[in-house]
């Protein structure tokens, strides 16, 4: 085990390294100072220490713009390649500042086979339940979510887990800033706040700084990356605020769901729903047909597991909208609830702590370029 601790170390200090090696190479040349937001930060400093690469890799936003644009790029002997070395850095990241310490390694154990077989492991446990449960005629239809499983029993199932996530999820991103900040930089302020909040929203740095979006598999420039990770992201929080709203509806005013078409809620999750299709299939396609040279294969376990479970959580909770009343509405419920659950629990070491680790990132970013330039070295 120590041995493996050991080879592991020096893993992580050989790709902090090489991130450190190519941003000094970068910041002799700076032909991409324009293209996003990780180059103006580099020439702010004069050397990179690991706080500042962990820094600069998750502002990274793999676009790959500067990959097809560098004179370094291999095959030159500078081999300067930074989406594949920020992509390298960035799942070391992840581990590092990881809540509680030691889970950091399932990030590298969150695939594809995992996720899809925790969801279907939940899926068919609530089956077993269900076909256990005399309260309960299967085939009869007519009988609502709350006939199946009772409000407080999925309030109990779902509330512990998604604490948990939520709070996993805060303790590392408040780990990474941490130790990224620095206090001679004031803090957080309103407008810089409010800049990181514009750019997460928008997704600024996925149009490839010139505002024609991200590479793929070849030179060329295309918006449909961002387009689906505009999908995905707001179809995520459509659904998020339709079982906020949901659940307003449910303690506030005493409605129970399940609610009509023409109510908040189903609007919100039918929007969030077809987002949630359109998104995790682009972002699945786009990721098939990724240059590899961008540095994907390093994450791709860890982006299909969270797209299928995306997907699946869409899908199947379409599927159980649609057959509201029918005989096979508990299955779908349980199908629902299996990728639901997998989704939280999975979320704090999957690859939605990127999108969380991003937002740190911009915010610095945002803090740090209203300061009076200050050239730093690595030790500061």
């Amino acid at each position: 085990m120590q041995v493996l601790e050991r080879l592991t170390r020096e893993a992580v200090q050989l790709a902090e390294g090489e991130v450190a090696r190519q941003m000094q190479i970068c910041n002799a040349c700076r032909y991409c100072e324009g293209f996003c937001a990780v180059f103006p930060a580099m020439t702010r400093r004069l050397e990179f220490s690991a706080s500042d690469v962990h820094y600069l890799a998750n502002l990274c936003h793999n676009c790959g713009a500067c990959l097809h644009a560098c004179q370094y790029a291999p095959p030159h002997e500078f081999a300067v390649n930074i989406p594949q070395a920020m992509a390298r850095v960035r799942r070391h990241t992840y581990e590092r500042f990881a809540w509680p310490d030691g889970l950091g390694v399932l990030y590298w154990r969150n695939g594809l086979l995992v996720s899809m077989a925790l969801a279907l492991g939940i899926a068919l446990f609530l089956m077993l339940a269900i076909w256990l449960h005399d309260g309960y005629q299967p085939g009869v239809a007519g009988q609502s979510f709350y006939n199946v499983f009772p409000h407080g029993l999925m309030v109990s199932m779902f509330l512990p887990v998604f604490g948990f996530a939520t709070l996993a999820l805060a303790m590392g991103v408040r780990r990474f800033w941490r130790t990224v900040d620095d206090p001679r930089d004031g803090g957080i302020t309103a407008p810089a706040a409010a800049e990181a909040a514009h750019d997460t929203l928008r997704l600024k740095y996925l149009d490839g700084g010139h505002g024609e979006g991200c590479a793929n598999d070849d030179d060329r420039s295309t918006l449909w990356r961002r387009r689906f990770h505009h999908f995905t992201f707001y179809g995520f929080l459509l659904c998020f605020a339709s079982t906020s709203v949901a659940t307003l509806y449910h303690y506030g005013f005493g409605w129970v769901a399940p609610y009509g078409y023409d109510t908040v809620p189903k609007w919100l999750g039918i929007a969030g729903g077809i987002g949630l299709l359109i998104g995790p299939a682009g972002l699945w396609t786009l990721n098939l047909r990724r240059h590899p040279d961008h540095g994907d294969a390093t994450q791709r376990a860890m982006d299909w597991g969270f797209i299928a479970l995306l997907f699946g959580t869409s899908a199947t909770g379409l599927a159980l909208m649609l057959s509201r009343g029918g005989v096979f509405m508990p299955w779908w419920l349980a199908l629902h609830l299996g990728f639901v659950m997998a989704l939280f629990i999975t979320l704090p070491y999957g690859k939605f702590a990127h999108g969380i680790y991003r937002v740190a990132a911009l915010l610095k970013h945002a803090i740090e370029r209203r300061q009076p330039g200050r050239l730093r070295l690595g030790s500061e």
